[in-house]
């Protein structure tokens, strides 16, 4: 099984124990309050966003397993991190507006782009 689909696996899985998060919210609201969470939303977006990325990867590994490195690496990277940029938001939603953050947030969703452009542009030529 090729690292883009074990990676993949990894998120889905991600995602799924995450809903745990995302129940406190539902059934014991005040643990997360307690954990200082001050955007439970967040959490939920998290959750679904690893899933679908999970998703993302298992579909594309699949589908090209001898995709490029280069690809395979910028894919990987989006994907990791596009979700994980979800959980500061929980406890600060005003880390958004930090220039650090914005960087990472540009260079991520950059390489999602550029990696399922280039993914396609393989697919269609292969």
């Amino acid at each position: 099984m090729n690292v883009v689909v074990q990676v993949g696996l990894v998120l889905l899985a991600v995602g799924a124990l995450s809903g745990w998060a995302v129940m406190l919210k539902v059934a014991f609201p005040g643990v997360l309050r307690r954990a200082g969470v001050t955007s439970p939303r967040r959490l939920l977006q998290a959750h679904i966003d690893f899933i679908v990325m999970g998703v993302i990867l298992i579909a594309v590994g699949t589908a090209l397993p001898d995709l490029a490195t280069w690809n395979r690496v910028l894919l990987i990277a989006g994907t990791i991190v596009n979700p994980a940029l979800f959980l500061p938001l929980a406890w600060k939603e005003s880390i958004a507006d930090t220039s650090g953050y914005r960087v990472i947030t540009v260079l991520s969703f950059s390489a999602m782009s550029v990696a399922t452009v280039g993914a396609a542009v393989a697919g269609l030529q292969a």
